[in-house]
């Protein structure tokens, strides 16, 4: 017993031997290349610093100008007059959704000018246009988000693409929201049944009532289950 025990402490000893010649050489190698890593310290904290001022100097100024924008474009849009809330009013303050857009693509805010200046060509009857902008909208949101897709497969439709309707009131109806989700799930139905694909309209129609059992599209979805057999 004695004997297994002192063999158990000499080779922890062993062990312990090792990690200290491993932390040893670690230690040596630190020492012989101080240089070059004071130098990757100093680079990444260059990095870092440049994030920080291109986010104080650059980008957060450029979302307040996109968000301005949108508000001043928004006053027209709540009235009505869609022209000039996609093309401003000629002052500098209200340059317009579509400009917005454009220019400041790559912040939320010009996103969120995108959509505004989908809904208003879509409003306006010019249906590629709504098109072009719906589709430059993307978030994460459980309400406007699908609501846009859903406005985009509306503009498809218009236009007579009834396939890329169909796969935006799909993508629509995915967000599980109470309202939007089974209403898509009609609008994608219907398509199905005009495209004489009775086997995915049955799919969607069923799945409202599966699903959605009190919503509005519920209460008489049991006909298109019918029409769709």
């Amino acid at each position: 017993m004695a004997k297994k025990q002192q063999q158990k402490f000499e080779k922890q000893d062993e062990q312990l031997q090792e990690v200290n010649q491993a932390l040893s050489g670690a230690g040596k190698w630190i020492e012989d290349h101080s240089n070059m890593i004071s130098w990757c310290v100093l680079g990444i904290a260059v990095v870092i610093f440049g994030i920080i001022l291109l986010n104080q100097k650059v980008l957060q100024p450029k979302a307040l100008d996109a968000s301005n924008y949108n508000a001043t474009a928004t006053v027209y849009f709540m009235q009505g007059d869609y022209d000039k809330a996609l093309a401003g009013d000629g002052t500098d303050e209200c340059i317009g959704f579509e400009a917005t857009a454009e220019e400041y693509g790559f912040y939320q805010e010009g996103k969120l000018a995108a959509l505004y200046a989908g809904i208003c060509y879509f409003e306006k009857g010019e249906y590629e246009s709504a098109v072009e902008f719906l589709s430059k909208f993307d978030a994460d949101d459980l309400n406007v988000a699908p609501a846009a897709k859903q406005m985009l497969g509306d503009a498809y439709v218009e236009l007579e693409d009834y396939s890329k309707a169909a796969k935006a009131f799909e993508a629509a109806a995915k967000s599980g929201n109470d309202i939007i989700a089974p209403m898509s799930l009609k609008k994608a139905g219907l398509v199905y049944l005009h495209e004489q694909n009775n086997a995915k309209a049955l799919k969607a129609f069923k799945a409202i009532k599966e699903k959605y059992p009190q919503s509005a599209e519920a209460q008489d979805i049991d006909k298109y289950i019918a029409i769709a057999q």
